[in-house]
């Protein structure tokens, strides 16, 4: 079936209200091109664009981020996108903000006849609004924090790991982060889930599987891009608002090394080499996410990032089909 023929059978389906599923999300690791190809996807279904992305939200955190808001642009048509530039830097944004926040906009959507599409690389936000958790608001533990203080951040990482319940090892690569990872888990294990949930979202995932080396790559070049763009004076700039470094340097990752360097504790080659090494793991952390999500029994349609984005569209809209219910088989 032609690419056009598909879309037009899709575009049936979404007003029958036959569609597989009402979400579609579109997961992958850092650098695999998410954003693009999910914004090509929109346009042709009719779609909004919700962000899973945990630092996306902070409004001027936008070359480290990698927002590239001129991606949501097609054809002169802007892709409509939510969860995005919704706080400022140095709010702590939470799990909890996030689900509330995600079903605000996918009823909002929903209502207006549109296709929601859940796209990011935020494994934790991915997960959880499919899963149906409601968690609640956390509140500070400080007696749990201090005992944490003089823990490292691998014996951090590790005490994390031992919890059961829903939680997130990629975002972790600052103590702060860890500890606060740890104080949720820690209340969480002591709640009874079963009565804080939101319902489960049957979804189509869609996974951008890209190559390790290939992945490498486009990270390296991706780095050299955003510093050449402007990445320190954008971490100068919020430093100069007010955004204390402290709390900079808790987002990790781009904001971690860059305000390291800008507050004159590491040198520009120590950030540069730093900062890379961090972003691959990242990157390799995301993908042991996705894994474990199939694990608990999520299907992701992997589909290679190689692949011409017709082809991939094709794949794609292939796999969003209608089937048909039981009455009717």
């Amino acid at each position: 079936m032609a690419e056009e023929e598909v879309v037009l059978a899709v575009e049936e389906q979404v007003e029958a209200g036959k569609m597989k599923s009402k979400l579609i999300t579109i997961l992958g690791p850092t650098a695999s091109g998410k954003t693009a190809f999910a914004v090509q996807l929109a346009y042709r279904l009719n779609g909004e664009i919700i962000s899973a992305d945990s630092r996306q939200i902070y409004r001027k955190m936008d070359i480290g981020t990698g927002k590239d808001l001129s991606e949501y642009i097609i054809n002169d048509v802007t892709i409509p996108y939510h969860l995005i530039d919704i706080r400022e830097p140095g709010d702590k944004y939470t799990l909890f903000d996030y689900q509330h926040d995600f079903h605000k906009v996918y009823e909002d959507i929903l209502s207006r006849g549109k296709t929601p599409i859940l796209c990011g690389g935020t494994g934790l936000y991915i997960e959880s609004v499919l899963k149906g958790y409601n968690l609640p608001d956390v509140p500070a533990n400080p007696e749990l924090r201090e005992s944490l203080q003089h823990r490292s951040l691998e014996e951090l990482t590790e005490i994390l790991k031992s919890y059961r319940s829903l939680h997130n090892t990629t975002d972790t690569d600052t103590k702060k982060r860890a500890i606060r990872a740890i104080e949720i888990a820690d209340f969480q294990s002591k709640q009874d889930l079963s009565k804080l949930e939101f319902p489960p979202l049957e979804s189509i995932i869609l996974g951008l599987n890209i190559e390790r080396e290939l992945r490498r790559e486009k990270i390296s070049k991706r780095l050299k891009a955003r510093l050449e763009e402007g990445m320190i004076k954008e971490v100068e700039g919020i430093l100069n608002s007010g955004v204390s470094a402290e709390d900079l340097i808790y987002y990790g990752l781009e904001y971690k090394f860059v305000t390291l360097y800008v507050i004159g504790e590491i040198s520009y080659d120590e950030m540069y080499r730093g900062l890379e090494i961090a972003i691959h793991q990242f990157a390799k952390r995301q993908m042991t996410w996705f894994r474990g999500m199939e694990r608990r029994g999520f299907t992701i349609n992997w589909i290679d990032v190689t692949l011409p984005i017709e082809k991939k569209l094709e794949e794609s809209l292939k796999l969003i089909e209608y089937i048909p219910t039981q009455q009717e088989k």
